[in-house]
């Protein structure tokens, strides 16, 4: 199940499971044409709501891997002038979200008894601050705090939680810097690597952390940012 599935990282990751023969499921608010035409399953969830993260839940009960993409800015600003609903509405979707998904498939993941694996997608901005950006990585920074506390308290059930923190990624939320010669050149020029992420650079470290070959590694945050951490 990923969440955020009909776009950006989550649609990317959701069609790379499926190419390794795997049933998806896309649980985004508004994400039933594109989960067709990739071929998945489709439930209708607003995770910052529990009434509808639980319907979903219930619907699909047999959740091997968790990933929790779904996530906004919302905005952007000083956080001395930054609008609280913009602040409200992050920490809502973005943290409360991806709580409210961990405790519904996850307690589903205890009871069935075979173990599993949830895979969050954070942000190196968690690390590494951004001016204008201060809400966003201050939730980002929460999920990273949730992901340890989650990979500890289900390692005994054999549930495995880990998160992958990009930099940034060339994704519809992105779209209005990296459309911008100059913002994305200011940008890139931070990275070590040279460029900011496309998508398929991110998708195959979900993947490797929901599968087998990752057995032995649980409450880490995974940066894959072409190096923007080192500067």
């Amino acid at each position: 199940m990923v969440t955020g599935g009909a776009s950006g990282i989550g649609r990317g990751v959701a069609e790379a499971f499926l190419a390794t023969g795997d049933t998806v499921v896309v649980a985004d608010i508004s994400g039933e044409p594109v989960a067709r035409e990739i071929g998945a399953e489709y439930v209708h969830v607003d995770i910052e709501l529990p009434s509808s993260v639980y319907a979903a839940a219930a619907r699909f009960g047999e959740v091997d891997v968790l990933v929790n993409s779904a996530g906004l800015a919302g905005g952007g600003g000083p956080l001395t002038e930054l609008d609280t609903e913009v602040f409200d509405r992050c920490v809502s979707v973005n943290l409360r979200g991806t709580f409210l998904m961990t405790q519904a498939i996850g307690a589903r993941m205890v009871r069935r008894g075979t173990g599993g694996a949830i895979v969050n997608i954070s942000s190196i901005g968690a690390r590494q601050p951004t001016p204008g950006l201060g809400h966003y990585e201050a939730t980002k920074a929460a999920v990273d705090a949730l992901t340890r506390s989650a990979a500890i308290e289900l390692a005994p059930h054999r549930i495995r939680v880990n998160a992958v923190a990009p930099g940034p990624v060339r994704t519809p939320m992105t779209a209005g810097f990296a459309e911008d010669p100059a913002a994305l050149a200011a940008w890139e020029s931070r990275i070590p690597l040279g460029s900011i992420a496309e998508v398929h650079d991110v998708v195959p470290a979900v993947l490797f952390l929901a599968s087998p070959g990752a057995r032995h590694i649980t409450g880490v945050s995974l940066a894959v940012d072409g190096g923007q951490l080192l500067t």
